[in-house]
C-alpha cells in the first residue's frame, strides 16, 4: 500500500532523514520506535505531505504523491493523521468535529454524517459526549474523538504520531485499546510510539530509526527480543529497564526519584506501586550507605507488563557478604519495611558481585 524509496529531508543544513526504503502492506500494523531527535515523526509527516521531502519517493497503491501532477488532497482523504497534541476544533462540539469533514470534503448529508459520527462514537466509547465541546472532555476521551473523526473520512491507512504522549498515564490505556480494535479489524496503520510493549503486541513489524535512518526492522519478537544490531539493543535495553550507579554516599536522590518516577509512568504503574518502589529504594540505599564510600552499587529496575513482574536488582562491589546480613545492619525498621513490600529477596554472589534480587508486590491495595 505504501512504498518508500531514498527518502531524505533536510530542513536547513540539517539532515533528518537519510536514504529511507521500506514499504508498508495493506492491513499491516507497523510500529516506529527510536530515540528522540531521529526523524520518526518527520517520516509520519512527510508520508502525509505536511512536511515536503528533499528527496526520493512515496508510492500510495502505486500512485507517486510527489508527482506534481498528482491529486494530494484525495491521497489524504485516503491517509488520514492522529497527532499528539489532538488538534480538535475547540469551537466545535464533539458531533460537529466529526461531521464537518464528510460535509465540506465528501459531499456526504448531515443526517448520514451525523449517523456516521453517532456509529464511530460507540466505536472509541464516547456517544454520550456527542454534545460536548473538547474542553470539557479529558485528554484520553479527546484522543479518542481525534481517532473517531480521522474514522469518519473512511481512511485507508492511518498514521498515528505519539498518539498518547500528551496523556497522564491513567489515560493511556484507553486510548491503545482503541487502536488495537482497530488493528484487529485489519486496519492499515503506521505507529510512532514510545509505548514499547503496546508496540511488541499491536504490530506485524517494527521499524527502529537511529540518526535519520532505519537501523534495523523486523518483526516485534525479532526487535525486542533479539535485536541483531547494538544501537537496538541498547536503546530497547535502555526502555525496558531503569539502570543507575551510585558510586558515592553523596548520590541525588531526588534526581534518581524522578528518573524512577518516569520509568514507572511509562510502565504505566499504578500509584500505590510506585510508591512502594520507591520506599524499598530508599530504604535500600540507607542499608548501603555504609558500603558506598568503598563499594559501587549498580540498580536497575525492570517490568514485564505481560507477567506484572516488577523486579529490584542491586549488584554491588567488595567483599562476600549480604548487605541484609551484615553485623552493621542497624535498621531494622527499614529491613521489615522492604520485606513488607517484597514478595520475594534472593541473594547471590556472583562475577566477584554481591548481587540481591527483589520481586516487588504490585498487587497490594
Amino acid at each position: 500500500m505504501i512504498r518508500i524509496e531514498h527518502l531524505s529531508k533536510k530542513f536547513g543544513d540539517l539532515t533528518v532523514l537519510k536514504d529511507i526504503t521500506t514499504d508498508i502492506k495493506t492491513g499491516e500494523v507497523v510500529s516506529i520506535i527510536g530515540p528522540s531527535g531521529t526523524g520518526k515523526s518527520t517520516l509520519l509527516r512527510c508520508l502525509n505531505l505536511l512536511e515536503m521531502p528533499s528527496g526520493g519517493s512515496i508510492y500510495i497503491n502505486g500512485v507517486d504523491i510527489l508527482d506534481k501532477n498528482t491529486d494530494v488532497a484525495k491521497i489524504r482523504q485516503k491517509m488520514n493523521m492522529v497527532f499528539q497534541s489532538f488538534n480538535l476544533f475547540s469551537h466545535l462540539s464533539v458531533m460537529e468535529n466529526l461531521t464537518l469533514g464528510p460535509i465540506k470534503l465528501k459531499g456526504m448529508s448531515k443526517p448520514a454524517a451525523q449517523a456516521k459520527a453517532l456509529e464511530l462514537l460507540r466505536l472509541v466509547g464516547l456517544a454520550e459526549k456527542a454534545g460536548n465541546y473538547p474542553d470539557e472532555l479529558s485528554g484520553g476521551q479527546q484522543q479518542r474523538v481525534a481517532i473517531a473523526r480521522c474514522l469518519a473520512m473512511e481512511p485507508e491507512i492511518i498514521l498515528f504520531d505519539e498518539p498518547t504522549s500528551a496523556l497522564d498515564p491513567t489515560m493511556i490505556r484507553e486510548v491503545l485499546a482503541v487502536i488495537h480494535r482497530l488493528a484487529r479489524e485489519g486496519m492499515t496503520m503506521a505507529i510512532v510510539t514510545h509505548e514499547m510493549d503496546f508496540a511488541r503486541n499491536v504490530s506485524n513489524r517494527v521499524l527502529y530509526m537511529d540518526e535519520g535512518l532505519i537501523y534495523e526492522e523486523g518483526a516485534p519478537e525479532q526487535i525486542f527480543e533479539h535485536p541483531q544490531k547494538a544501537k537496538t539493543r541498547a536503546f530497547i535495553n535502555r526502555i525496558l529497564s531503569y539502570t543507575r550507579r551510585i558510586s558515592s554516599p553523596d548520590y541525588d536522590l531526588y534526581a534518581m526519584n524522578a528518573e524512577i518516577e518516569a520509568f514507572c509512568e511509562k510502565q504505566i504503574l499504578p500509584k500505590q506501586t510506585r510508591n512502594d518502589l520507591l520506599l524499598v529504594v530508599e530504604e535500600l540505599l540507607q542499608i548501603y550507605k555504609p558500603y558506598l564510600r568503598t563499594a559501587v552499587l549498580d540498580m536497575t529496575i525492570t517490568y514485564s507488563e505481560k507477567t506484572e513482574r516488577l523486579e529490584l536488582i542491586c549488584e554491588s562491589t567488595g567483599e562476600q557478604a549480604n548487605p541484609l546480613e551484615s553485623e552493621r545492619l542497624t535498621d531494622d525498621l527499614g529491613l521489615m519495611i522492604i520485606r513488607n513490600l517484597t514478595e520475594s529477596i534472593d541473594y547471590r554472589w556472583i562475577d566477584g558481585k554481591n548481587r540481591l534480587q527483589f520481586l516487588i508486590k504490585t498487587n497490594r491495595p
